[in-house]
C-alpha cells in the first residue's frame, strides 16, 4: 500500500496516510477541518525480483561467454 503526503492549505499540517490506490484522497485537515492538498513526491518504493538470486551478465564475471564481435553477448544469457 503506498503512503501518500498531504499538506492543509489552511494550517499548513503535513501528514502521511498509507492508502490503497483505489482510495479517494482525502478532503479534510484532521487538525483545523481545512481543505487538504496531496502531494506529489518520490517515494521510497523497492523493487525486488521476486527472492531469487539476479542471473550474472556476460563477461561481469558470469558466465564469460563473448560474441563473436568480442562484446558483451547483452547480459544475463543462459549459459
Amino acid at each position: 500500500m503506498p503512503a501518500y503526503e498531504y499538506r492543509c492549505e489552511a494550517c499548513e499540517h503535513h501528514f502521511d496516510v498509507r492508502q490503497k490506490m483505489s482510495d479517494r484522497a482525502l478532503e479534510l485537515c484532521p487538525q483545523c477541518g481545512g481543505a487538504l492538498h496531496r502531494l506529489i513526491s518520490g517515494g521510497a518504493g523497492a523493487i525486488t525480483n521476486g527472492g531469487a538470486a539476479p542471473a550474472p551478465a556476460c563477461g561481469m564475471g558470469g558466465c564469460g561467454m563473448r560474441e563473436a564481435s568480442g562484446g558483451c553477448c547483452g547480459g544475463m544469457c543462459a549459459h
